[in-house]
């Protein structure tokens, strides 16, 4: 984000863009209510905060729309600052006149971010918080959600703040024992300061130790679906998306791109990925397609193997342990077109037998998705790590809490302990944003929306 007159009064479409029946635009600052009334044909000075007024919007003589203007006083607001919300109807012409008009009367247009950045100066949320408002308009599935309310309303931020709290007290006294060095006087139990900075150290490997299902949950469980050519890969993806979101054709070798969609099973987010027919081939091209799907089986936290019913099931099962596939027991085994093959035994106990084309069987599939990334006996109101950002800050934070732990196992003095305690505690203000610079903050507000 570039740097901005945080005194100016803003303005912005807060809703979706293009045509709608209804459109919202917000304006944020000091100037807010007199703005708006300058184009209302009602006067809204005297009026009292978070009421809503009928009224038009007037350019000059002429009638722009009939809408309805909420708004917040100072300190009663999203951001902080005097608010003004209009609800107009949802026409391009009618929102870009309306803006054009705030314009005209000395409001600037927003920056991306800028409504949450100034959330975040004027202390009605910190940064955590502040990221988790885009987390939450990008849920796709329920554990998203769940997720982005939780960090929110904060629960991350508790957890953060908490820890660092106990942290300051001990390096407050470990700074006092600085200012008494001559003294050689000790105000820091060292055995306090031990147990505190290991519970610390546990508490910030849990948090990062849930980045992984953070992560999941923000982005998806990728699953690769491989196999042979015309194993039935493309029509397995059409089944479980329940359209013909792929090509099937009999002619091997069609799919020669991955093809990626997802659905949500049981509220989480699954990206399926249908891949080339794994072969050999003269073919440039379909080998390329070939090298995507293997790239593909590596980074997928899930692999489903298709294997048809009508060819000889052993030598395709013998095909898996070709792929070196580090953990196999992320693989799924999947026996394909079993509506061509009556005879087809359940001889291969951990595999499941299903006919794509007829779905028969997918239901347990997905069942078998969610047991093996265990999503059913997740608890999404413990918290959970989901930012990438916060995440490498922890790391750096753990990493200083074990140079204060062995610095305590090695005596040493208390000037050195102050540098470590001291760097993991600026690592943990980083996250919540106690401690940030304008880069930091441009980084991260200027990936915003705008409105947002």
């Amino acid at each position: 984000m570039k740097r901005v007159n945080y005194e100016d009064t803003i303005c912005a479409l807060a809703s979706g863009g293009g045509m709608s029946a209804i459109a919202l635009i917000r304006i944020s600052g000091d100037k807010s209510i007199s703005t708006i009334n300058n184009i209302f044909s009602k006067n809204l000075t005297d009026k009292k905060s978070h009421t809503a007024h009928f009224g038009n919007i007037i350019d000059k003589t002429d009638i722009i729309d009939e809408v309805i203007v909420t708004i917040f006083h100072k300190n009663h607001s999203f951001t902080g600052e005097e608010t003004v919300e209009i609800s107009c109807h949802g026409s391009k012409f009618i929102q870009n006149k309306i803006i054009e008009l705030l314009i005209d009367s000395g409001v600037r247009l927003a920056n991306p971010g800028e409504f949450s950045m100034r959330a975040f100066k004027n202390g009605k949320v910190d940064l955590s918080q502040a990221e988790s408002i885009a987390d939450l308009i990008e849920s796709e599935s329920e554990a998203a959600h769940k997720t982005a309310i939780q960090h929110l309303k904060g629960g991350f931020s508790k957890k953060l703040t908490y820890l660092r709290e106990k942290l300051i007290d001990f390096a407050s006294l470990i700074e006092l024992e600085l200012d008494f060095s001559e003294e050689d006087v000790e105000f820091a139990n060292r055995k306090k300061l031990e147990d505190l900075v290991k519970e610390m150290h546990k508490e910030t490997s849990i948090l990062i130790n849930s980045f992984k299902l953070g992560n999941v949950i923000k982005n998806g469980i990728p699953v690769a679906i491989l196999g042979a050519p015309n194993v039935g890969k493309s029509t397995l993806l059409n089944s479980l998306l329940n359209e013909d979101r792929a090509i099937v054709s009999e002619i091997a070798g069609t799919t020669r791109d991955a093809i990626e969609d997802q659905i949500v099973i049981n509220g989480f987010n699954y990206r399926f990925i249908d891949t080339a027919g794994i072969r050999k081939t003269d073919d440039k091209i379909e080998n390329l397609g070939i090298e995507r799907s293997l790239s593909h089986a590596k980074k997928s936290n899930i692999i489903i193997y298709l294997i048809d019913a009508t060819q000889d099931i052993k030598s395709q099962l013998k095909n898996i342990g070709k792929l070196n596939i580090d953990d196999q027991e992320k693989v799924i085994k999947v026996i394909n077109k079993i509506d061509l093959n009556e005879k087809v035994s359940s001889e291969i106990n951990d595999a499941i037998y299903i006919s794509a084309i007829n779905q028969t069987g997918i239901e347990i599939l997905k069942n078998r998705l969610c047991k093996l990334t265990n999503v059913n006996n997740l608890d999404t109101n413990n918290t959970v790590v989901t930012n990438q950002r916060h995440y490498e800050q922890l790391l750096k934070t753990i990493a200083e809490l074990e140079l204060v732990i062995k610095g305590l196992n090695d005596s040493l003095s208390s000037d050195l302990l102050a540098i470590n305690i001291k760097e993991s505690l600026y690592h943990l203000g980083l996250i919540t944003g106690e401690v940030s610079s304008d880069d930091l903050l441009g980084n991260i507000f200027g990936k915003f929306c705008i409105g947002k």
